[in-house]
This record gives structure tokens, sequence and C-alpha cells, in this order.
């Protein structure tokens, strides 16, 4: 059970929180009543009114601010379970223990359970079952004598505050579950556009140049075969635009990914034991390391090197050239006239990955990029 449950705003929390509002005003209404039944047995019958007006001012101050997500943490969690435990405390003093070895009811009764299920929701069934044990054993202590009904109010308490808080718990994981849902809904529809877009104008430009070009000798016909390797890329990517992503327990071998990259002029550094990613993570840094080399091919003269390091909770991959280097400033002109191969492909990729992306160029003496991601991604 984790020590502090999420709450947002409009979340499946809020009705829980109402409910427990309205049930200590409906729980105080019933003190009332008995203390206007009981006030002539009572040793201190004026206490008895005072403490039931700061019983109603402590309920509308509670139900206030558990009303806020910022009111629902320890402070006023503690000060409620604080104020409850003081009026039971000054219970025998205001009812008198006479009264109260003759049956006459405490002055918390029912209202008691109100910080138990203010604990249950806002952090599930241990913090309920802790406060519903210090309350009950409190109420225990202030009676003269101990009665099966006592014991079977400490009982429903304690199971009160254990279902409130698994039912609260339920309410948290539906609701990062549904929330969950919308997003990757929207992720899809955003890829689906996205492909109707790239069909649409893409693919149909590459399309026409593959074929006009085809029979063309030249560097006129290595644009055409280019323009039709892409066209195939382009297709097989849209194509899985729908399709489910991997399975997030899958791992796969950092290793056996980048080893495709490794060439005539891209050497690879890897270590002598497998780098398992999941797959989501694996694919991506991948893809970015990827994206790197590609950049080399087209401005470094495509001799790179390439290091994989396995640092337990990071994984880091360096990639290096020896080419021109790139002049600073180069990378914010290049995304702001809209080629975002760096700003995307790689930096945009790594940093959903929760890692961090450093390039070190100095013009004349090559770029060496880092991407280093959490072993088990964001």
């Amino acid at each position: 059970m984790v020590s502090r449950m999420p709450s947002s705003p409009g979340g499946l929390e809020v009705p829980l929180w109402r409910s427990i509002a309205v049930f200590r005003f409906a729980s105080l209404a019933y003190v009332g009543l008995l203390v206007l039944r009981d006030a002539h047995r009572y040793a201190h019958p004026l206490a008895a009114g005072g403490v039931l007006l700061l019983m109603l001012a402590w309920t509308g101050a509670t139900a206030a601010g558990y009303a806020r997500p910022a009111g629902r943490r320890w402070p006023l969690l503690l000060a409620d379970l604080g104020v409850v435990l003081a009026i039971m405390v000054v219970t025998p003093w205001v009812v008198g223990r006479a009264a109260l070895a003759a049956g006459v009811p405490t002055l918390t009764v029912a209202w008691l359970a109100g910080p138990v299920l203010a604990w249950a929701v806002s952090g599930g069934r241990r913090r309920g079952a802790v406060a519903a044990l210090i309350l009950g054993g409190a109420d225990l202590a202030t009676r003269e004598r101990i009665s099966q009904s006592s014991l079977t109010g400490l009982i429903l308490m304690l199971l009160a505050g254990v279902v409130v808080g698994h039912v609260a718990r339920l309410a948290v994981t539906a609701e990062q579950r549904l929330q969950r849902a919308v997003e990757l809904e929207a992720a899809t529809r955003e890829r689906e556009r996205l492909a109707r877009d790239i069909h649409d104008s893409v693919l149909q430009v590459l399309a026409l140049v593959q074929r006009r070009g085809a029979h063309l000798d030249g560097e006129a016909g290595e644009l055409a075969r280019l323009a039709g390797e892409q066209e195939a890329a382009l297709r097989a990517l849209i194509g899985r635009a729908g399709s489910a992503p991997a399975d997030e327990g899958d791992a796969h071998d950092l290793r056996d990914l980048l080893d495709r990259y490794a060439s005539t002029t891209v050497e690879l550094a890897a270590p002598a034991t497998p780098v398992p990613l999941p797959a989501r993570v694996a694919d991506e840094l991948a893809a970015a390391v990827g994206a790197a080399l590609d950049n080399v091919a087209r401005h470094a003269g495509g001799r790179a090197w390439v290091l994989i390091e396995d640092e337990g909770e990071t994984v880091t991959v360096s990639v290096r050239d020896e080419g021109p280097g790139i002049p600073e400033g180069r990378l914010a002109e290049a995304a702001a006239q809209g080629r975002l191969g760096v700003a995307q492909s790689i930096r945009g990729r790594v940093a959903d990955l929760g890692g961090a992306v450093r390039i070190v160029s100095v013009p004349g003496t090559g770029t060496e990029i880092e991407l280093t991601v959490p072993r088990t991604g964001r």
C-alpha cells in the first residue's frame, strides 16, 4: 500500500470525501439529540453544550479542508485525529463516571468514526485500520466497564476503515487506468490523422518521384531509388500506427538492436553481457541512435563509433564522429526551419523515456552525442 494516494480535482475520490462530510454532519446531529436527551444526567451539562459547539465548528472545518486536494494531507489528518481524541479525553469529566457506568453514551458516539474514514480514503486500508485502532482504544479507555457492545463498536469501526480504504484504493486505480486509456486513445487518433495526411501528401510525391525517375541514370536515378525506399518505409510505419504497443514486460537486448547499424564505417563497442531493456525503451533508444547515425552519414562522412554503457539504473549510448562538427546555433536554426531530426528524432524520443541527451561538438573536431535513459523508462 502506498503511503499517500494521489487525489485530483474531479477525480473518483471526490464523492467519497463528500460522503464523509455528510456522515459527519449526520452523526453530529445524532450526538446533539443524545445530548438533549441525557443532559440532565451529565456531571457538567453546560460543558457538554460547549463541547457540542466545538464539534460543530470542527465538522465544518474538516468539510471545507477535505474538499480541497491540498487539504487532504498529514497536517489536517493529524489535527482531525487529535481533536476527536481530545473530546474523548474530556468525556468522563463532562458526562461523569457514574453516568457512563450507568450506560449513558459518550459524547462522540458515531461521530468519532469521521477521522477513520478520512484516513482510509487518503491512504488506504492500512491507514484506516491504524486510525480505527487508535480511536477505538481511546474509546474503550474512557469507559468504566467494557461491554460486548463496546467491542462491537470497535470491530465495526475497524471494518469500516479497512473496507472504505480498499474501495478508495480501487477508485484511484480505476481513475489512473481510465486516464491512461484516454491518453492512448488520443495518441492513436493523432497517429491515424498523421498517417492519413502522410498518405495523401508525402507518399504520393515519393511514389511520383520513384515512377518518373526509375529509368533515369546518374543522380536522378539514385534519387528515384531513395524515394522508393522511403515510400516503402513510410508505408510500413503508418501501417503500424494503429497496432498495439509492445508489452512493457518484454525485454530486448539493446546490443542486438544496435548491432544492425554496425558496418565498415560504423564501429560498435558493447558489453560482453546482455543489456536488457523494456521493449519500448530499447526500440525508442535504438531509433534515436539510428537518427544520430543518419545525421553522421549525411553531414560527417559516415564514419562513426557507437559505445554502449550499462550503468545499472541507467543505460548510456554514445555516438561519436570525426566530421566538421556543428556550428554554434545551428541546431536551434534547424529547428526553427522545421528540420526536427535532432529535436524530435533524438531529443524527443529520449525525453519521452525520461532520459537526457548531451551533445558535444566543436567545429573541425567532430561531434559526440550521448543518450542516457533510465533502465525502466518513464
